[in-house]
């Protein structure tokens, strides 16, 4: 069966990821102007750390859907996986400005009080440590230097999304089906990765009796 063909054509690639970027900013931009014109409610700094959170949940996960897209589809969008790793990380780095700078005023003591008291701020913060290096070696220049060193670094990013997971559950008391969803397509995510080797392996075994069948015939 044929994979339909989603892809723009080869000249409009270039341009289109870096559209990627200015569409994806868009949503923090405009969330950003709400609570500047204060329209984001009585709790503005709630409202607008939980929104740079959810972004960044969104981001991580198409990100991490580029890879199961082009396995089961046929959908061949690794040039944007950069892109969207980025912006996922542009997203926490807002969601952590905002709780440092409007949440707790740069008290860094209060900051490490409560990374210490609370947990889901603990796993929150091990996994900006990790997505830090992914994306300071998101360039051909690393990944040429670190050779296949980069393709074991960057799949810290389904501990990453582990840590996200855990960070956005355990955030709130109750849960709601937003984040129900969000937190079972990480976990699906996940999963996937760990079955991917023995699907692939499934899939060259396969080929492998038909390529011996048509050379036999040749």
């Amino acid at each position: 069966m044929m994979a339909l063909s989603l892809a723009l054509p080869k000249r409009w690639q270039p341009a289109s990821v870096w559209a990627l970027y200015a569409v994806g900013l868009i949503p923090a931009a405009w969330e950003f102007y709400l609570g500047a014109t204060d329209q984001l409610g009585a709790d503005a700094v709630k409202t607008f750390e939980l929104f740079l959170g959810l972004w960044a949940i969104r981001f991580l996960l198409l990100t991490l859907a580029v890879t199961p897209a082009r396995d089961l589809f046929g959908w061949n969008y690794l040039r944007y996986r950069r892109a969207l790793g980025l912006l996922c990380f542009y997203y926490v780095l807002m969601h952590l400005a905002v709780y440092m700078v409007l949440d707790q005023a740069l008290d860094v003591q209060a900051v490490i009080d409560d990374v210490l008291k609370r947990p889901f701020i603990m796993f929150g913060m091990a996994g900006l440590v990790m997505l830090l290096a992914l994306a300071v070696t998101s360039n051909n220049f690393s990944i040429k230097r670190l050779g296949k060193k980069w393709i074991w670094l960057h799949r810290l990013v389904y501990i990453i999304a582990a840590c996200g997971a855990l960070h956005f559950a355990l955030s709130t008391k109750v849960l709601s089906l937003e984040q129900y969803i969000y937190i079972g397509l990480l976990m699906a995510m996940i999963l996937y990765r760990s079955y991917r080797p023995i699907m692939m392996e499934k899939r060259r075994a396969a080929r492998t009796p038909a390529a011996l069948s048509r050379s036999k015939a040749a």
